[in-house]
């Protein structure tokens, strides 16, 4: 048995497959090839739309269309997984997060305004908030990797293609333009400078 709470405000479609201990709370609309695993919550706010949602996994005020959640993932508030979207077990994919054609492997965490697209993220990795895979060059769509463990800090930017490998650590503000190797640390960022002539133009000091 499944439970859904207020359901005159959910719609579910013809064809999605609901399992045992699935709760659905108000305003959620479900439709095409949709599986609800045992277990999963979708809280307040969401469509989704042909796609697998794991045992246990939560999802809150998010859109899902054509993306896999693993067992136990939590995603949203916000969040847009699109096609090709495969979330891991125990992911956290949280506000303002958009994953296309890219997997995000077991324990990751993609906690808020980051854009995944056309990737591959390991296991047990920390995606920091603002960080964009940079997948398109004005003609085509390239592919970048993080392996296992990686830590990409807040602002970085990954200009595809390109590999941080497992273990790696990625400084907040880099934009990354070549491979990392596993387990080094890479930092690209301008150096900081003051200038008494600029703050003098800017305040109309002569």
């Amino acid at each position: 048995m499944y439970k859904i709470i207020s359901p005159e405000t959910v719609f579910i479609a013809e064809g999605v497959v609901v399992e045992d201990g699935v709760v659905i709370h108000p305003n959620n609309t479900v439709s095409g090839s949709t599986v609800l695993r045992r277990g999963a919550v979708l809280y307040p706010n969401n469509i989704v739309e042909d796609s697998d949602v794991g045992e246990n996994a939560e999802l809150t005020a998010s859109v899902v269309r054509g993306a896999k959640v693993g067992r136990g993932a939590r995603v949203g508030p916000f969040a847009n997984l699109r096609a090709g979207a495969e979330i891991g077990d125990r992911c956290r994919v949280g506000d303002f997060v958009e994953i296309k054609n890219a997997s995000v492997g077991e324990g990751s965490k993609v906690s808020h305004l980051a854009y995944i697209g056309d990737a591959r993220v390991g296991k047990n990795v920390n995606v920091g908030c603002g960080v964009v895979f940079c997948n398109y060059d004005g003609r085509q769509k390239h592919f970048s990797e993080v392996g296992d463990g990686a830590f990409i800090g807040s602002n970085v930017n990954l200009v595809a293609p390109v590999k941080i490998g497992a273990g790696a650590f990625v400084a907040a503000g880099t934009t990354v333009t070549r491979d990392v190797p596993a387990g080094a640390c890479v930092i690209g960022r301008v150096r900081q400078e003051e200038s008494e002539g600029i703050r003098k133009k800017r305040e109309g000091e002569q």
